[in-house]
């Protein structure tokens, strides 16, 4: 242990601690905005600076380990001046407009400013703005960049892509797209992982809301919207709400106090996923001299545009199944329309989402298959959602909770998981267990692909009905990137694979509410299985809604009208290009 003072306090801690954290354990907290742990270590911000007796040039905190017998100082009178002055000249170089930038109010900047008390800025250059595509699903303003390098480094190390770089030198060093490339052009998987560790308003989701709000205020419009597993776990935590105000209930009547005529659950078609995708998993395993493997799981768009781009080679490993947005969407504009006898040239069909990539999914030209414009019409984030609420001056906790709609809200345990790393593996494999045997197995049977595991892929093997299925996890770009390597040169082998883009899952995707520094996919993660473990209805194939919807419309999984409707071959591209 190594023993040191800070403030005048004494504190003994680890060797190899940081004056960062030794600070934090005793509730001193250093401000900063670049540092990130174990990502970004780079103290660029220079905002972190302490004064350590005996030296005269103040240090960074996030970056220098403690000593023995330092006396440290995170508030004194050099340190609150030259702190201020930093952060004054990040300021001098970053657009002020707060009041029309998405992060005001949760902007590590902003806080940090008004924490020291800043009410001037005496430096202030002209700042040009670089031309960027505004209708590509992710948004950068680089006049709001305060060069901390978090997003490249959370694109270079976590997710392997490197979409961001260093650009220019001296005084005009920025960061942009790497490469001089424009952004559509970068192989970006859109994960959204820059926008939720930027630390201000630089980066964000393309906002879609005024098309929401159009939909909405038009008579001859018939709004249908579907709600994402994950976006149940995080929509009440920038709005005030505890787990138990922000229930999904709750999120339903609030819904429906917006003005939406139909309030659908995505969890009703991730159990129809399940359906599709766990069929195909079992038809191929008994065919398995005719087909490749591993096979993937195809719900994430981030990873399809992922291995699209990157390994082209696994691309027909990809189950056909498309993802629950888009099946939900074409089920919407097909099933749904004839069911409530309305014309599907009526219905906008709205998504809300805890991911950013799935604006793109839903633009694909292949997405489009029920005859009525694109499936899903408008994909809107958790973050755009809770900006909506509050543009509506709507007051959840006012609300009486209330069902979702069916016949396209009922869901099972299965479809709620979804959300959570090893979600889509474990629900596919109950209904596969029943699909070979005929019987259920125990609702926490394949529990052990839960989580995010120590290494970068979690692997199990099991016994389906006499046969060995072996199965990986992956969440993460980066991880998948290093399981892809595996099994290409022979060091791995799998049956059933699933790769969510974001760490953690959607629970901890690009579309989610941001908490600057702090992960919260586990978090999120146990109210999704919290509400697995409650619902009396735990496998997709008991869901009395996909009973119907089978027997009324597409007879049984992979038949004609499923194929149809419900699946996709990828066609391969070197990523999708759209018309952004």
């Amino acid at each position: 242990m190594v023993n040191l003072t800070i403030n005048n306090r004494k504190v003994s801690v680890p060797e190899g601690t940081t004056i960062m954290n030794a600070a934090a354990s005793i509730g001193i907290n250093i401000p900063h905005l670049c540092y990130l742990k174990e990502i970004n270590e780079i103290a660029a911000c220079r905002v972190c600076v302490v004064e350590l007796k005996g030296k005269d040039k103040l240090i960074t905190a996030c970056n220098n380990k403690v000593e023995e017998g330092m006396e440290i100082y995170t508030n004194s009178p050099k340190v609150r001046e030259i702190r201020k002055m930093n952060v004054q000249l990040i300021l001098s170089q970053h657009d002020g407009h707060c009041a029309t930038c998405v992060r005001s109010g949760n902007c590590s900047l902003q806080s940090i400013s008004n924490n020291l008390g800043i009410i001037d800025v005496p430096f202030r250059e002209e700042l040009e703005k670089t031309a960027w595509n505004m209708d590509f699903p992710l948004i950068r303003d680089n006049t709001k960049c305060i060069k901390c390098m978090r997003c490249i480094q959370i694109c270079d190390k976590v997710q392997s892509l490197s979409v961001w770089d260093v650009v220019n030198t001296g005084s005009r060093t920025t960061v942009n797209v790497s490469g001089n490339r424009a952004i559509e052009n970068a192989d970006c998987a859109i994960c959204g992982q820059c926008i939720t560790h930027c630390p201000v308003g630089a980066l964000r989701e393309r906002d879609d809301t005024d098309k929401v709000f159009a939909a909405l205020n038009d008579p001859d419009v018939i709004t249908v919207v579907q709600v994402a597993p994950s976006v149940r776990a995080a929509w009440g935590e920038q709005l005030g709400m505890t787990k138990a105000e922000a229930t999904e209930k709750r999120l339903a009547a609030t819904l429906k106090h917006m003005g939406f005529d139909y309030v659908f659950d995505t969890n009703f078609s991730a159990d129809l996923t399940i359906m599709e995708e766990g069929t195909e998993f079992v038809d191929k395993l008994k065919k398995r001299n005719l087909n490749k493997f591993p096979m993937f799981t195809s719900c994430c768009p981030g990873w399809v545009r992922f291995v699209k781009s990157q390994y082209p080679e696994f691309v027909d490993h990809l189950s056909t199944a498309k993802s629950p947005q888009q099946m939900f969407g074409a089920v919407a504009k097909s099933y749904f329309a004839k069911k409530a006898d309305i014309d599907p040239a009526r219905i906008c069909s709205i998504s809300i989402m805890p991911c950013v990539s799935k604006k793109a999914e839903a633009a694909l030209p292949q997405m489009a298959d029920a005859g009525y414009g694109q499936d899903v019409d408008i994909v809107i984030t958790t973050r755009e959602l809770v900006r909506m609420i509050r543009a509506e001056s709507v007051y959840p906790m006012a609300l009486d909770e209330v069902e979702f709609d069916s016949p396209l809200g009922e869901y099972s345990g299965a479809g709620v998981i979804f959300g959570a790393t090893g979600g889509v593996m474990e629900a596919a494999l109950r209904t596969a267990y029943n699909l070979v045997t005929g019987k259920n197995p125990e609702p926490d049977a394949f529990e052990v692909v839960r989580g995010l595991g120590d290494g970068p892929w979690k692997e199990a093997t099991f016994d389906v009905g006499g046969t060995e299925v072996k199965t990986a996890t992956v969440h993460g770009l980066g991880n998948a990137r290093k399981l892809l390597e595996a099994i290409k040169h022979g060091d791995a082998a799998y049956d059933f694979v699933e790769v969510m883009a974001c760490p953690g899952g959607c629970v901890g995707g690009g579309g989610q509410p941001i908490h600057d520094g702090v992960e919260m996919a586990a978090d999120r993660a146990k109210e999704l299985y919290k509400l697995d473990k409650n619902k009396q209805i735990r496998f997709s194939h008991c869901n009395p809604e996909i009973h119907t919807i089978y027997k009324e419309y597409f007879g049984k999984p992979l038949s004609p009208v499923s194929h149809h409707l419900l699946h996709t071959d990828h066609k391969y591209r070197a990523v999708d290009q759209l018309e952004f």
